[in-house]
């Protein structure tokens, strides 16, 4: 991007979102994985309108841009992003309870809104409280947990696309494993309708504590990761087949594959977004010749790669 149109771009977002823009900022500072490289230029909305007046603009200028959430299942390039990130969270995590049903803004986080709705006697969510997105991010990525995901509950989704607002249903979002139309399609999540079911707090909540505990005691908690990073095949668990493969401990510069949950890789400290990508490669490659299984990376890739981010 040059100077003079990044500069233009700088003062017309300004416009739009008054004190949310940064320039050449380290994207390692926003990701979960506490890896890559800067953004030309990142954008903090401080409010939905101001998230959407700026998409909206970038649409109809045709800037291409990047959305990030809590910065949770993504691995950005060491050489950064070029053009605008924009990263959602805070001024846009409103949430509004209406009987069974919740309209939570994109930036709301998933932990935060299941506790949130399970004290409130509402069931349905517990499954993300262990899950550090959002739930712009979780309804992208149709997140999930213990047999159940974002598909479960989302009724309709309110999304700008290049072409206006829409109201997608659940159908419509084509959800599936991990997946929806918005992988596919550019959209930005604005926010989302949730029908939850009636249930008494207590046990709503203890089935929470519960899920949470079993998450602790089979995932790492302390170096940074990204989460899974392959999906599950068919039938069977990533991490049980890199388990099964002795890819445990394998590591590549700072990356590690994590010896308590096989399906984690973590940044052992100063680990590079190449390092991970070596890893990725060296661990399905150890899969296939034990099991002839092709793991597919979860992970979502945003940035400048060098080979386009395959690993």
């Amino acid at each position: 991007m040059s100077r003079v149109v990044q500069d233009a771009l700088v003062s017309q977002l300004e416009r739009l979102c008054p004190g949310g823009v940064r320039q050449r900022e380290p994207l390692a500072r926003h990701v979960t994985f506490r890896i890559g490289g800067p953004a030309d230029i990142l954008l903090l909305p401080r409010s939905l309108e101001h998230l959407a007046a700026a998409a909206a603009w970038l649409y109809r200028e045709d800037h291409p841009f990047v959305i990030l959430g809590r910065g949770s299942n993504v691995l950005v390039a060491d050489r950064g992003v070029r053009g605008v990130v924009i990263k959602t969270g805070r001024g846009q995590e409103g949430v509004r309870y209406d009987g069974r049903q919740v309209v939570a803004e994109c930036g709301a986080s998933l932990p935060h809104l299941s506790r949130a709705a399970a004290s409130r006697g509402l069931a349905g969510l517990e499954f993300a409280a262990g899950i550090p997105g959002s739930v712009g991010g979780g309804v992208v990525m149709n997140a999930g947990a213990h047999g159940c995901s974002m598909a479960d509950v989302v009724r309709r989704v309110r999304v700008l696309t290049p072409a206006g607002e829409r109201r997608w249903s659940g159908e419509e979002m084509g959800f599936r494993y991990r997946a929806s139309r918005l992988q596919e399609e550019r959209g930005v999540v604005l926010d989302a309708d949730l029908e939850l079911a009636p249930a008494d707090p207590r046990d709503a909540l203890a089935r929470l504590e519960e899920w949470l505990r079993t998450r602790s005691d089979t995932q790492p908690i302390g170096p940074p990761s990204s989460g899974c990073v392959f999906r599950n095949p068919g039938g069977d668990h990533a991490g049980r087949l890199i388990d099964a493969a002795g890819a445990k401990g394998m590591r590549a510069g700072a990356a590690v594959v994590s010896d308590r949950h096989a399906n984690y890789i973590l940044n052992a400290g100063g680990a590079t977004a190449a390092d991970v990508l070596a890893l990725v490669g060296q661990v399905r490659a150890r899969v296939r010749e034990h099991s002839g299984v092709d793991l597919v990376p979860e992970i979502k890739m945003i940035g400048e790669f060098e080979d386009g981010g395959s690993p």
